[in-house]
């Protein structure tokens, strides 16, 4: 009949390793239970809600400030206005740092889109059955 073999997880900090059962029984002191207490459950916080978004709208050739504080319907309001989106330069205000961050070509373009869109109604965003949109 071959060993018993039991995996001896009693190391000082190097790991476990395989010893004969027989050995673990002879020098074996009792064990005390190894207890594992889950962790305490941290209180939930909900994240403040973020305000509003400001914009700040600049002429660039005048530098004359046409908006400034504005949120974002107001600002798509006064882009309908501009002739191009060269015309302007568009900001944000980053309430953490109480700067004001100008916008990258890409986000000043998403609201240039949105200004360039056709104003639409309730009526014509929800077509009635059987019509097409």
């Amino acid at each position: 009949m071959g060993k018993a073999w039991i995996l001896d997880t009693d190391t000082k900090g190097t790991g476990a390793q395989m010893v004969p059962l027989e050995k673990l029984r002879d020098d074996a002191a009792p064990r005390a239970p190894v207890v594992v207490r889950p962790k305490p459950a941290r209180p939930r916080t909900e994240p403040a809600p973020k305000p509003p978004r400001e914009f700040k709208v600049i002429d660039v050739m005048s530098r004359r400030v046409l908006v400034e504080g504005a949120d974002a319907r107001s600002t798509v309001h006064l882009l309908r206005r501009i002739r191009s989106i060269v015309d302007v330069g568009v900001y944000v205000w980053r309430s953490e740092s109480e700067t004001w961050r100008m916008l990258s070509h890409r986000e000043k373009k998403m609201l240039w889109e949105v200004a360039r869109r056709p104003p639409t109604t309730a009526a014509a965003e929800s077509p009635g059955r059987g019509e097409d949109p």
